[in-house]
């Protein structure tokens, strides 16, 4: 019963609203589950009154000509079922639905590829309505729902005349949240330096509407090609053996749990919505796959299955360690506790005479990149993270030995780390020890886990990084020619602890402005990546056989800035379970003010800080009954109990 009770008391949490303000007009949710198109992108061949689609729900449009077509705006990535009217066809009318994210890929003929096939092709077609039609309500079978789009072609396949209206798309996304505007998390800041000055509150409000669109039923997983007639998709598949929502990367795609992706997307649930049933459910997936022999977990959860990854294990491991810290559920990690540690056995074992992780090859999978095997930075760097956070939770399951055991294991790596992997010349780790690979993700990761021995080296970690930015981002090392906001986040974070928050938000303002504002893009939610040129194909550059449509435009791997602005520009840190402790240290970085926050079970964790006339003010605002450190500029740092309270630093 207890088990119960939790998750009743942490659904409830999810409606407790954050403060309304400014920030409230860049929440890019809609108001109503139901969306209408907001304008007519274009009209092609014999269609009157193509206005009337977006005029209201009594406006019509008539098709008169076989191929005619007219593709819808909603304005902003959105997902679902389609309904619209039928208002007059004959016996030989017939209509259909094409979708896309991106506007490069508008077609009457296909939709924007959401399935993998092998050789390639469009595998995504079209949503086919043939004749006769049935004057009424047309609703799309709810097994065939597009995930993910923002324009929407409707074309006539006849040349009889056919008259519509009352488009709509009901929301399937986020199925356990009513109103999705209804926010327990938010952030505001005016950027003084992007000629937007609002790019770091829409960044913000961007990333956490990206996981809502990730967040889905457990049973509208998509359907791997195998399984799917196509030209076609379908979003009838189980994601696994629970019910509820479920968090998984994409919208469009995969539409599956891969813990990497929740390795940045569980942390944008927290400081947005504070909905975390979805992370819980879908770490009871990835457990559900642990082979009973060797205590190794898939690389992600069905349809897709897919096994071979060190990393990614390690990430349903450090998930699990986070799920915990932000919600305080100890019967979860009781759950699997028995699973979690045959997982970290797993990994163990392949530690070496060196004392680091020699990444076998058939599991040196990771979210792309190249060169994962042997003593992988990047791995090790997870393999420390995942010792810590073991160490942790094996105290709180009272595994004092299991406890003992995991805290040495990572004194001993991280030595090794250092020893066989840091380049003193370059200012960087290595990829591994026979390559003079400098990695993106080793680099940022050795920061963010705590793997630098001092600061100093810390800063050269975050100099050396620099070495890889482009207009558009850093382009990185271990994937040619491919920008990665998923290794970017982690990126983003290493700045801010290497206490360059000024470059961290360049970077923001380079990476995430790009995918915030070109063109090409859904301008609401966020790329999975992208090329050193800006195009959509980093996977083709990346030698994968995927056109550019396969990107996807809803991606919770690239929400990074959303969690870190909170964690570091508001300085607000959870360092026990639900926050019965926690840390403030804002970061300025060159803004004159910054205010949000976040919910969790414990209540509201607040932080609003400005500077005028060389004087930093912060107000504090943290439960009753819990207590936290507040750490300002050249101030040391100052206990304080829950409440509110205000301190005040001159900066001169």
């Amino acid at each position: 019963m207890r088990s119960l009770a939790f998750l009743v008391a942490l659904a409830a949490s999810c409606y407790a609203r954050a403060p309304s303000g400014p920030w409230d007009e860049f929440n890019y949710a809609p108001a109503s589950k139901t969306v209408v198109p907001v304008r007519v992108y274009s009209v092609v061949g014999s269609v009157a009154g193509a206005e009337g689609l977006v005029s209201g729900p009594d406006g019509q449009a008539t098709f008169s000509s076989d191929g005619s077509h007219v593709t819808l705006d909603f304005g902003k990535e959105v997902g679902g079922v389609v309904s619209l009217n039928v208002d007059n066809a004959t016996s030989q009318s017939a209509f259909s639905l094409s979708f896309t994210e991106s506007p490069l890929f508008i077609n009457p003929e296909w939709s924007d590829d959401s399935v993998i096939t092998n050789p390639f092709q469009r595998a995504d077609g079209v949503e086919s309505v043939p004749a006769p039609l049935t004057v009424g309500i047309f609703t799309q079978p709810t097994e065939r729902l597009r995930g993910g789009f923002r324009y929407l072609t409707i074309v006539s396949n006849s040349a009889a005349p056919l008259t519509i209206s009352n488009i709509s798309v009901v929301i399937t996304f986020a199925p356990h949240i009513e109103d999705l505007r209804n926010y327990t998390g938010y952030f505001y800041a005016e950027d003084p330096v992007y000629d937007d000055h609002d790019f770091l509150t829409k960044l913000w409000y961007a990333g956490a509407y990206t996981v809502q669109t990730n967040t889905i039923a457990s049973d509208q997983g998509r359907q791997s090609a195998g399984t799917v007639t196509l030209p076609g998709w379908a979003n009838n598949a189980s994601l696994g053996p629970v019910s509820g929502p479920c968090l998984v990367d994409g919208a469009k795609r995969d539409r599956t749990v891969w813990p990497g992706d929740m390795g940045i997307s569980t942390h944008t649930q927290l400081v947005s919505t504070n909905d975390l049933i979805a992370t819980r459910n879908s770490l009871l997936v990835m457990f559900s796959t642990q082979d009973a022999t060797t205590g190794a977990l898939n690389y992600s959860g069905p349809t897709i299955n897919a096994q071979g990854s060190d990393t990614y294990i390690s990430w349903s491991l450090l998930g699990t360690h986070s799920y915990f810290l932000y919600t305080g559920d100890i019967g979860l990690v009781q759950t699997v506790w028995a699973n979690y540690t045959k997982a970290v056995a797993f990994l163990s074992s392949q530690i070496d005479e060196t004392g680091l992780l020699n990444v076998r090859a058939d599991f040196s999978n990771d979210w792309g990149r190249v060169g994962g095997a042997g003593r992988n930075s990047a791995a090790n760097a997870l393999m420390y993270a995942t010792y810590v956070a073991a160490a942790e939770l094996a105290g709180y399951v009272n595994d004092t030995s299991s406890q003992a055991a995991y805290a040495t294991n990572a004194t001993t790596l991280k030595a090794a780390y250092n020893d066989l992997l840091w380049d003193a010349s370059a200012g960087l780790y290595r990829d591994n020890d026979t390559t003079s690979l400098y990695p993106q993700d080793g680099n940022s990761l050795a920061v963010l886990y705590n793997l630098t021995n001092n600061a100093s080296q810390t800063q050269a970690v975050s100099d050396g990084l620099t070495q890889f930015w482009t207009d558009i981002g850093t382009l990185s090392p271990e994937l040619n020619d491919t920008i990665i906001p998923f290794v970017g986040g982690f990126e983003v974070r290493a700045h801010f602890i290497a206490g360059n928050g000024e470059r961290a938000l360049d970077l923001l303002r380079k990476e995430w402005g790009y995918m915030l504002y070109t063109n090409i893009s859904v301008q609401s939610t966020l790329l999975e990546g992208f090329t050193a040129n800006g195009s959509l194909g980093y996977r083709a550059a990346a030698g994968y056989d995927y056109d550019d449509s396969y990107t996807s435009h809803a991606h919770g791997w690239s929400t990074g800035p959303t969690p870190a602005l909170t964690f570091h520009v508001l300085g607000l840190q959870l360092t026990s379970p639900q926050g019965r402790t926690w840390s403030i240290a804002p970061i300025t970085s060159g803004l004159k003010s910054a205010a949000g926050g976040f919910e969790t079970g414990l209540g509201w964790f607040g932080v609003d800080w400005s500077i005028a006339d060389d004087t930093l003010r912060v107000e504090v605002d943290t439960p009753e009954g819990t207590s936290g450190v507040v750490t300002l500029p050249g101030n040391g740092s100052v206990p304080l109990s829950g409440g509110k309270h205000t301190l005040v630093q001159h900066l001169t």
